[in-house]
């Protein structure tokens, strides 16, 4: 009985035992595929082998030690000498290979830049700047150049666009043959260009829009260097560093190097001042008025012929310029014209032709309303008086309002014989309203409105008052009465910053900058150092426009006049406006290279950032609860 006893102990113990076991198993960790692969794929060989002479072939096969891809090949892989007929890229498990359509040229060298097109074809780990030669001579050209390409207005990276270089180094070459070497820019507005014969030669930027690597189109944006550049190699050293460890330092030895110059080419780009000039939809938001757009500012407005219909006045309508001169509006004053629901109109203008000259042009436009149903107005009684439907008039004077601010008046409709001594101003002192003068303006975009400026006193309350039926529309409708009262800031709310120039000698000027890179204040440089007033407190970057035909705005460049676009210049900190205090700073324009100048927190084009995939793969394999 016993010796039973001690057997059904030792089961149940032993049975206890599997259960543990069974239960350890079931919850053991997953396998995992240990840590990620963070290196890109590495170049095995290649048919034709690298750098290898009198080559005939047209197919070029390229193996590396993994599965790859190549991301948007004709897009980001660059041929040169350019493709007239698109060669044919694509992968094959390890491979990449590439099948060109064109008749190649003897004796030269051929370069297929991948950029960064390559990656590994699980983990996307990027095989950077690779790129394969080859020469139908008996020689491989290997020198090279480099720099960087900045938008010239705002010194913004410039990606993906093409630099070429022409060994003709007529001004003509540019805009009747395709480049001869090629390269583009990556996302830090950097390039290089590869296997280059010695020589001479002029550097391009061109934002290709048709893909013929030529300027011949107006719209495209370019860049170009004012001298020549002579490719060269020299030798040059450098120093590396073995680490024992994180702290410690092994051993410093010289490594010498091949270095390609020039390396430092800097080039603005631009978009010429050319616009096609065309005429768009017409509109008609309103029966009284349509609106006739162009592509581009015009010289003269056109005078609108009627086709449709006869007015009863020669003058029948009232035109307004809008949109810096894009667009016109035209107010209908003759009632038998604005009830018709589609007015056909002759309109006479200057428009673009094929060759972009500007020649006289006839169109008929149709400017149509779509008429809402009216809606019924529900009256306690027919006796009810209509609502007097006031001219809208819209004033930006209430509130609390900045010592430098314009107070805009805003109509709705054209007025007529409008002056400054229907406003009446006055300016609180005690208790009582005294009458002020001020400075009353037309604005010269938009004949709708009107500005009220006056040197405001800080602190100070005013009072603007309209009366009523004081102005009128071309369409008899006045004004209702106006008043409003605001208060001008007080000087203790602002900040002052001066800040002293060096490095420019010519007529110029500086912008203040939001943190979005937008101008919120511009003031000319005198004597040597620029000054901003009453300034809300806050963050600001500044911009230097070095103004040469002192016109108070930035000015594009012209590569048939030769003519570069005007210099900017940022000034690469940030000035911090603080309530009641006044800033001294100074800023030497040329103390920083143009790639340097620009601070990253305005930069919009910011380098993509190499993010390296890192994971504790210990613990992936744990039970989640």
């Amino acid at each position: 009985m016993r010796s039973r006893y001690v057997k059904n102990s030792l089961l149940a113990i032993y049975g206890m035992f599997l259960l543990v076991v069974v239960h350890s198993c079931a919850n053991m960790g997953t396998p995992n595929g240990g840590p990620y692969d963070d290196d890109p794929p590495r170049f095995i060989s290649s048919t034709p082998f690298p750098n290898q002479t009198n080559y005939s072939g047209k197919k070029i096969e390229i193996l590396f030690d993994e599965l790859i891809q190549v991301e948007k090949p004709s897009e980001n892989v660059i041929i040169t000498p350019p493709q007239k007929d698109l060669p044919i890229i694509r992968t094959a498990g390890r491979r990449v290979v590439i099948e060109l359509k064109d008749t190649l040229l003897e004796n030269t060298t051929y370069t297929i830049d991948f950029t960064n097109s390559i990656a590994d074809n699980n983990e996307k780990n990027v095989l950077e700047n690779f790129s394969f030669a080859f020469s139908t001579g008996d020689v491989i050209d290997s020198l090279e150049v480099s720099g960087i390409l900045l938008n010239a207005e705002n010194l913004e990276p410039m990606s993906g666009i093409t630099i070429g270089l022409h060994s003709n180094l007529e001004d003509s070459a540019f805009v009747t043959l395709p480049f001869i070497r090629t390269s583009r820019t990556n996302d830090r507005g950097q390039f290089t260009i590869r296997n280059i014969a010695p020589g001479t030669y002029r550097i391009y930027a061109l934002n290709d829009v048709n893909r013929d690597y030529m300027f011949d189109q107006p719209g495209e944006d370019i860049a170009f260097l004012d001298s020549l550049i002579v490719p060269y190699l020299e030798q040059a050293s450098r120093q590396d560093t073995i680490w024992a460890d994180s702290l410690t330092i092994d051993t410093i030895y010289t490594v010498g190097f091949n270095r390609y110059l020039p390396d430092n080419i800097q080039l603005r780009l631009f978009k010429e001042e050319f616009e096609r000039q065309y005429i768009l939809r017409p509109e008609r938001p309103e029966e009284k008025r349509f609106t006739l757009r162009f592509n581009a500012p015009l010289d003269t407005i056109p005078t609108p012929v009627p086709v449709n219909f006869y007015p009863a006045d020669s003058i029948w309508y009232f035109s307004q310029e809008i949109e810096g001169g894009r667009a016109v509006n035209y107010w209908i004053m003759d009632s038998t014209v604005w009830k018709q629901d589609t007015l056909m109109l002759g309109v006479s203008y200057l428009k673009s032709d094929s060759l972009n000259i500007l020649r006289p042009q006839t169109d008929t436009v149709r400017a149509a309303i779509r008429r809402m149903p009216t809606e019924r107005r529900k009256k306690k009684n027919n006796d009810e008086p209509e609502p007097v439907d006031f001219l809208e008039m819209q004033i930006n004077a209430s509130g609390t309002r900045d010592i430098f601010d314009t107070i805009t008046i805003a109509f709705s409709e054209p007025v007529i014989h409008i002056e400054k001594e229907l406003f009446f101003l006055n300016q609180k002192q005690d208790t009582l309203w005294v009458p002020v003068d001020f400075d009353f303006i037309p604005d010269s975009v938009n004949s709708l409105n009107f500005f009220i400026q006056r040197p405001w006193r800080y602190g100070k309350e005013y009072l603007l008052e309209v009366d009523s039926a004081t102005i009128f529309s071309i369409y008899d409708k006045w004004n209702d009465t106006y008043s409003s009262q605001f208060k001008i800031r007080l000087r203790d709310e602002y900040g002052h910053l001066y800040i002293n120039i060096q490095g420019i000698d010519e007529p110029a000027f500086v912008e203040l900058l939001t943190s979005g890179d937008k101008p919120v204040r511009q003031a000319p440089v005198k004597d040597g150092g620029v000054l901003f007033m009453d300034l809300k407190p806050d963050k600001y970057y500044a911009r230097l426009i070095v103004d040469r035909n002192q016109n108070g705005k930035w000015d594009t460049g012209n590569y048939a006049e030769k003519l570069q676009p005007e210099e900017v210049f940022y000034s690469p900190k940030m000035y911090d406006v603080k309530q009641n205090w006044e800033v001294e700073e100074t800023w030497d324009v040329r103390a920083l290279p143009l790639p340097e100048q620009k601070s990253l927190e305005i930069t919009k084009n910011k380098p993509k950032e190499d993010v390296k995939r890192n994971r504790d793969y210990r613990d992936e394999g744990k039970k989640r609860r």
